[in-house]
């Protein structure tokens, strides 16, 4: 089978299984708003996750980031110049070393950027809320006629 034939046949399958429908600019036949879109708001679950980054993944991402980081300057210490030539390790490990602190820094910012966006998920929506209510409550000139 050649991969073409095979991405054809994934696509066909993938096709079958997933159910093609797209509502825009309508409401529900009740006259409520969609409840079919799969978009959840939660503030609840948003905290549970929100607290679960903050008190889980982010400090077990520094901790275990930190103990990686000894671990690996303890070895280029090791593979290190003692008599003026060094091993090739040594400069590999420490160029690896550097490397490997930027992608914890980068996931830890990365955790933080996602927390903060669930805290401010509801203080957002809350926000647009009330400024569409004000559009909606503010009155035209036209009413004053």
């Amino acid at each position: 089978m050649t991969a073409w034939a095979e991405w054809e046949e994934i696509k066909t399958a993938v096709a079958e299984h997933t159910p093609a429908s797209t509502q825009l600019n309508q409401l529900t036949p009740a006259g409520g708003s969609g409840g079919a879109s799969g978009v959840t708001f939660s503030s609840s679950r948003k905290k549970t996750a929100a607290n679960a980054l903050q008190n889980d993944l982010e400090p077990g991402v520094k901790t275990h980031g930190k103990h990686a980081e000894e671990s690996s300057e303890s070895a280029v210490k090791e593979f290190g110049a003692r008599d003026g030539d060094g091993w090739g390790t040594g400069s590999a490990l420490k160029k690896a070393l550097a490397t490997w602190e930027k992608q914890v820094k980068a996931l830890t910012d990365r955790l933080t950027f996602e927390k903060n966006g669930l805290i401010g998920t509801g203080t957002t929506l809350r926000g647009v809320d009330v400024g569409i209510a004000t559009q909606a409550g503010a009155t035209s000139k036209i009413d004053n006629i």
